[in-house]
């Protein structure tokens, strides 16, 4: 199993919205609103690298509120 954090930044009041939608993603474990440069940031998780990269391509980005993400991987140190 391979984890990410999704730094995602929203159109202006649209934070909520945005973590809504998010929240429904299938491999989505948490989702936060956060302050600073980022509004929302989401803990996601996939069975492969190639899957998470998937979701995010093909369920995050999609979400039409969002500007901007920065996917951040999980690392085991």
């Amino acid at each position: 199993m391979v984890q990410a954090y999704i730094l995602i930044q929203t159109k202006v009041g649209k934070a909520r919205e945005v973590a809504v939608e998010i929240r429904a993603i299938t491999g989505v474990v948490r989702v936060d609103a956060v302050t600073g440069p980022y509004d929302v940031v989401a803990l996601a998780e996939a069975r492969t690298i190639n899957d998470l990269g998937q979701m995010i391509v093909g369920s995050v980005q999609r979400v039409p509120a969002i500007t901007r993400t920065l996917t951040c991987s999980v690392a085991s140190l």
